[in-house]
């Protein structure tokens, strides 16, 4: 009874952290949404077709990737399956890698612009001095990210140790009452043709004679 309440215990937690790494992916998302709708826009003000910027469709990725993370941490939450729990741990370990490489690149590298194709709209830019000017802010949001997914990867663990919860299984085939039908077949094997009254074969017997007495007379 204590490991199913510790089993859900777990099991809600790592939903609820799981669920910040699924904002985090519906507001990367967002943004993306609103920087496509400003590119048509000013597009639109031109006679030329441009293809959209490889910033606005990184950034709409990489939500969309964070939601189906989000959805797949779920279930394996609710499931406590160990193939879908080591999956997910190892997706999330992988992304927490490139995080933490793109970061290191970024800070120890003067000219880590240049690793990163030219944007002809701007946004990049736009992003760019919109960390700067808001840099206590985006740094708490990208260390709540970061622990939530690191949490996700411990809380993982600990659900997978527990494994499935089995428990119902055992008490749904204890419930079933299979002999419920013995008392049927003894009715049945009681009323046969072997516990038959050995007077009415008789008294049937007796009653032809008569009548074929009675026609040969």
């Amino acid at each position: 009874m204590a490991g199913r309440m510790v089993r859900s215990c777990v099991q809600t937690a790592l939903k609820a952290v799981n669920s910040v790494v699924g904002l985090a992916g519906m507001a990367v998302i967002l943004y993306a949404l609103w920087m496509l709708r400003a590119w048509y826009r000013e597009v639109a003000d031109l006679d030329q077709r441009f293809p959209v910027p490889w910033f606005i469709y990184t950034f709409l990725g990489l939500g969309i990737f964070l939601c189906l993370l989000t959805c797949s941490g779920h279930i394996a939450a609710e499931t406590a399956n160990g193939h879908c729990l080591s999956c997910y741990m190892i997706i999330v370990f992988v992304l927490i890698i490139l995080e933490g490489a793109i970061t290191v690149d970024v800070f120890l590298n003067t000219n880590w612009e240049e690793d990163f194709p030219p944007d002809p709209s701007g946004k990049f830019d736009e992003f760019k001095d919109f960390v700067r000017s808001n840099f206590e802010i985006c740094e708490w949001v990208g260390l709540s990210v970061v622990a939530a997914q690191v949490l996700s990867i411990i809380l993982g663990m600990v659900l997978r140790t527990f494994g499935p919860d089995r428990e119902t299984d055992y008490d749904s085939d204890d419930d079933t009452t299979v002999p419920a039908r013995l008392p049927l077949l003894r009715n049945q094997s009681q009323h046969g043709p072997d516990y038959a009254e050995p007077n009415t074969s008789r008294r049937s017997d007796s009653w032809k004679l008569r009548i074929l007495d009675k026609v040969n007379n």
